[in-house]
């Protein structure tokens, strides 16, 4: 028994050993500032590719898929449909805790990196993420070709919060790469977790991660973070402008 222990802890140091590369990365901004006129900005992820004296020899073209998601957040699509002239919304579904944003990017097409197993259990692409739903009294997702998921994922991608890239990723030499992460005007505040995943001959060999955060500066913040700490506090003030915008109208518009 204790040789047989023994063995797969062997077995296990020495796959540990033959997946020798290690990602070393970074990005430009780990700290993006959302003033009333931001539109909107690029980030920039680089990094590189370690390796070791127990590299393999042969393994000398590697493959590379980033996900960067947002903060997490429920969501609801709804279908609409033309009655009697008018739309309605006829039914819905309701999204659990997916990303407010959510980027793929890769060197090559996702299908060429590697086998759709792996792609699926690693959620390469957008099909392949996992965005659990609401249906009926379940919780799970959904076939990607879904109505809901995929009218969910195309308005998502209508406003520049859902993407996928397959050539966003660019390797500068066969170690060294790139890519660049774009943000909308309308980014949603609070931490974004970039996973990078690191694969070669198809194979998935090992994965890092980093972060960064968008807070919002000047009289926005200040308003969010008192509606949010001080509610009673915000809500009298909110009434009181109310009050006092109403009263001035009426000076300037009273007719004499």
């Amino acid at each position: 028994m204790t040789r047989t222990l023994l063995a797969i802890v062997l077995v296990l140091l020495l796959g540990g050993a033959a997946r020798a590369e290690r990602l070393i990365v970074s990005v430009s901004n780990h700290r993006v500032t959302v003033t009333p006129n931001y539109s909107g900005e690029e980030l920039v992820l680089f990094g590189s590719v370690e390796r070791d004296a127990t590299t393999p020899a042969d393994r000398t073209a590697y493959d590379l898929v980033v996900t960067v998601r947002g903060p997490r957040a429920d969501m609801v699509t709804r279908r609409k449909e033309r009655t009697f002239g008018i739309w309605i919304n006829t039914d819905y579904r309701q999204f659990l805790q997916v990303p407010s944003y959510l980027a793929l990017f890769a060197n090559r097409p996702f299908d060429a990196i590697t086998s759709p197993e792996i792609a699926r259990r690693q959620q390469i692409g957008l099909n392949n993420v996992l965005l659990t739903q609401r249906v009926g009294g379940d919780y799970a997702d959904v076939v990607p070709n879904d109505a809901f998921r995929s009218a969910f994922i195309r308005l998502r991608t209508q406003r520049g919060l859902y993407r996928e890239d397959p050539s966003a990723v660019t390797f500068l030499t066969p170690t060294l790469f790139r890519t660049g992460i774009p943000l909308p005007g309308e980014v949603p505040i609070g931490t974004y977790e970039i996973e990078i995943k690191l694969f070669a001959n198809g194979a998935f060999i090992g994965k890092t991660e980093t972060a960064f955060e968008i807070v919002k500066v000047g009289f926005e913040q200040f308003v969010a973070t008192t509606a949010r700490h001080n509610g009673l506090l915000y809500g009298l003030a909110t009434v009181a402008m109310a009050l006092m915008t109403g009263w001035m109208a009426s000076i300037v518009f009273r007719k004499d």
